[in-house]
């Protein structure tokens, strides 16, 4: 009798433990405000976010992504709150003339054109003229940006030749908004153009990242061949990284938003369902989440990774809902984001959110000679909380209440 009560007992613990995760996703506040309010009370100063000293200020791409998030939270969930947090920021790094703090157009850095992309509504919003001029600035650098022979964007100055699958979430997103916002349909036949570049930029980098033995796309190539990172056949990295590939997939739907479905964004609508139709066979069966190295589950010292998963979740839930992918993908979507909320976000004590095991960063070459290899992805620091996870994972509780009905489209 004893033991049939112990056994009833922990079916009882069981029980409450599984129905206060499903709480969790399931809740009356939105995942997306917890965390972005979590995100405030964590860094009141907008300026810190992405561990940027206090007294400091930085024109950081990771700074604007999650502060892009966090604004969009606030308009979709009436919370005027998070869209003053976010504005600090930006009234404090433009100055009245138009200069940005710590932008310097003379690198080429793709990675600087992303914080831009929050101006857009705020421009709108406020009539400021400043915001245009940054707007028009970082216009400027995509149309000097150095390019490959076949017209792929370098990702950096200091990178030459090498296309990073990171750099088209930093670039295209933005150059497609400023196109279709700014220049006249038909003007010159400028825009149509423009549209087709922005589209050459994803299918170069698709065939020259693009691995044949496992389905994936390698973080980044060199059209050089000369880097020592790089195969000196193909010019690929070693790996398919995580969230390169989580970077590319967000970049895809992010883009279409702007562009739409038409035959000249065909090719990335297919280039998207294959990256979802390959997914699920590097996932992990019981989480149903991805890891760090992702050509290579289950290795020992992979470990499961919350910011390129983030990814693949939020551009998966937003694909369906715009019909970039098949309506058929949507239960799977929705128990995806259920998955990486059970597996990657922590209640904690004061009633904050938390986000676990994110990359801290990863890359190539550079300063600190990184490789590519697994031993070096699996060697950068793994933190919470970090801007590149932060952010998805906010659009992904959006697009999760928005599939529930629960908030609006």
């Amino acid at each position: 009798m004893k033991r049939l009560i112990l056994l009833a007992a922990a079916c009882a613990v069981a029980a409450t433990a599984c129905t206060s995760r499903r709480a969790l996703y399931d809740s009356g506040e939105p995942l997306a405000l917890r965390m972005a309010r979590s995100e405030i009370a964590r860094n009141p100063s907008p300026t810190t976010l992405d561990g940027i000293p206090a007294g400091k200020v930085k024109w950081n791409y990771t700074t604007g992504l999650e502060l892009l998030a966090i604004r969009d939270a606030g308009i979709a969930c009436d919370a005027p709150e998070l869209i003053r947090y976010a504005d600090r920021y930006y009234d404090t790094i433009v100055r009245p003339d138009g200069e940005v703090l710590t932008y310097r157009k003379s690198k080429y850095n793709l990675d600087h054109i992303c914080p831009g992309r929050p101006l857009f509504e705020l421009y709108d919003r406020t009539g400021d003229d400043r915001y245009r001029r940054v707007l028009d600035t970082l216009f400027v650098q995509l149309q000097e940006q150095p390019r490959n022979a076949d017209g792929g964007f370098w990702h950096k100055q200091v990178y030459p030749n090498q296309m990073w699958l990171d750099g088209l979430y930093m670039a295209e997103p933005f150059y497609a908004e400023y196109v279709m916002r700014f220049l006249a349909d038909g003007e010159d036949g400028a825009r149509d153009a423009y549209c087709e570049d922005i589209v050459r930029q994803f299918t170069v980098v698709a065939d020259h990242t693009f691995d044949p033995a496992t389905g994936l796309y390698r973080h980044a190539y060199d059209d050089s061949r000369a880097m020592f990172w790089c195969d000196s056949v193909t010019g690929q990295s070693a790996h398919a990284w995580c969230r390169a590939m989580g970077w590319y997939a967000m970049a895809i739907v992010e883009t279409l938003q702007y562009l739409g479905v038409s035959p000249t964004t065909q090719p990335m609508i297919d280039i998207l369902a294959h990256i979802y139709e390959v997914l699920p066979k590097y996932a992990d069966p019981a989480t149903g989440m991805w890891y760090q190295v992702l050509d290579c589950p289950g290795r020992e010292g992979n470990y499961l990774e919350s910011t390129g998963s983030a990814m693949f979740v939020y551009a998966q839930l937003k694909g369906v809902r715009l019909g970039y992918l098949p309506e058929t993908m949507r239960g799977e979507a929705m128990r995806r984001y259920e998955q990486f909320v059970e597996r990657f976000v922590r209640e904690n004590p004061d009633g904050t959110i938390s986000l676990t095991d994110c990359c801290a960063v990863a890359g190539l070459g550079g300063k600190q000679m990184r490789s590519g290899t697994f031993e070096y992805y699996i060697s950068e620091p793994v933190i919470e909380n970090d801007c590149k996870g932060v952010g998805p994972f906010i659009w992904a509780a959006m697009e999760y209440d928005r599939a529930k009905g629960r908030l609006a489209d």
